[in-house]
């Protein structure tokens, strides 16, 4: 006789588990714990097989009934309820271990994990590229099932708008992805790795530089936020500031250092063009350097080597210090500072470009076609880098700093 609601309610536990008959195979059974449990018996192929329906009161009986219906029909077109639902159950995990383990997923985790390393604006540089570029395409993605082809097509659609440039860091982007993607186990290889000569090069540029105000004040920032070692972010600080070679920096002494008269006399064995060279200190390079001098100052570098203080800092400290900020080799490099300064010296602040070359200690020649000395334009060339040194502090606390003239530069 089929149960009642009633019926169903009222059912109590008893020492052993009991059941109650609701007819063509469904029952409830009653534990000993006093749980409810709807259950179907069926024949499939012969075989005896039992389908759980779900609990009361979640399911109720009208509910139950429904589900035991469908599993007839099921049944009838020759369908065996227990294993479809088991075979759907398998697509959901997949479907829901997809969704984990999508493109987007695994870029966002990332990007997350990383960020916290880079400045502000390098992060949501990264971020509005992925939004922009590669998740309408690439997100919902399965990350394990992403080929070379895939990311391609990617980059083709930012190649086509004119943006190689862009494409080439998007393949980075993607690579570095793909890469944190195999070491947590949901990639077995990095498909963007096989994309290496795919694109067509960018317009070459001998040393990658940042010469938008904004960039270069996210730089700056970032700089300041270092976490490395006190003499590398000294270097880093130094490098924008005295924009001279790499080579130049990291083999300063404080022997060639005057920190009261503010100057830096660099000798012509150290200098690409065998000429000595006097670069002056603003009173921000000068305070940097003072803060430094009680670690490094009692030996002959300033910034030495950490396995040996009888050498400089190794030439590719600065470049790796800006990798760790999250800064590629096609955004920025240690010697990409003396770009910005001549650029921006010469765009933004108009100073004389001859002034410019000469502190950059390129070969610049006066009116008569004879090498300026060392000295040449040394008291416009102090204006100038206390001029630039201020123009940074700006750009870090964000001001607007207004062109000066030609004339004013010069004065």
């Amino acid at each position: 006789m089929p149960l009642t609601d009633i019926a169903v309610k009222s059912a109590k536990p008893k020492e052993k588990d009991y059941k109650l008959s609701d007819g063509d195979g469904m029952y409830l059974l009653v534990t000993a714990g006093g749980g409810k449990r709807w259950r179907l018996k069926y024949r499939f192929l012969g075989k005896e097989k039992l389908l759980a329906l779900g609990t009361y009161p979640d399911i109720s009986l009208s509910e139950a009934r429904n589900k035991r219906h469908e599993a007839r029909k099921q049944l009838g077109h020759g369908i065996d309820p227990g294993a479809e639902r088991k075979a759907l159950k398998e697509v959901q995990a997949q479907e829901a271990a997809e969704i984990k383990n999508s493109f987007k997923l695994v870029a966002c985790e990332w990007h997350s994990k990383f960020s916290g390393t880079w400045s502000n604006g390098h992060a949501g540089t990264i971020m509005d590229r992925l939004t922009r570029d590669v998740f309408p395409w690439l997100g919902d993605k399965p990350i394990c099932e992403v080929e070379p082809v895939d990311i391609l097509g990617v980059l083709r659609r930012v190649e086509s708008r004119g943006a190689l440039e862009t494409a080439h860091r998007i393949r980075t982007i993607c690579g570095q992805v793909m890469r944190y993607a195999v070491a947590t186990g949901r990639a077995k290889r990095d498909s963007a790795a096989d994309l290496r000569g795919a694109l067509p090069p960018a317009n070459a540029k001998h040393h990658a530089s940042m010469t938008d105000p904004k960039e270069v004040a996210e730089l700056l920032r970032a700089i300041d936020g270092f976490k490395g070692t006190f003499h590398v972010k000294c270097a880093l600080q130094l490098a924008p500031l005295l924009f001279v070679r790499p080579g130049e920096l990291r083999q300063m002494e404080w022997a060639e250092l005057d920190l009261d008269g503010r100057m830096w006399n660099i000798p012509g064995v150290k200098m690409k063009m065998g000429q000595p060279h006097i670069v002056p200190l603003a009173h921000q390079a000068a305070e940097i350097l003072g803060q430094l001098k009680p670690l490094t100052g009692a030996g002959r570098y300033v910034f030495p080597c950490h396995r040996s203080p009888l050498r400089p800092m190794t030439n590719n400290a600065v470049n790796a210090a800006l990798r760790r900020m999250g800064y590629t080799s096609d955004e920025m490099t240690g010697h990409g500072f003396r770009a910005m300064a001549r650029t921006i010296l010469d765009e933004v602040l108009q100073v004389r470009p001859d002034f410019i070359e000469h502190q950059l200690a390129h070969a610049v020649k006066d009116p008569n076609g004879r090498a300026y000395n060392r000295t040449a334009h040394l008291a416009e060339r102090r204006k100038m880098m206390q001029t630039w040194a201020d123009y940074l502090d700006g750009l870090k606390k964000g001001a607007k700093v207004i062109p000066m003239t030609r004339a004013t530069a010069a004065e």
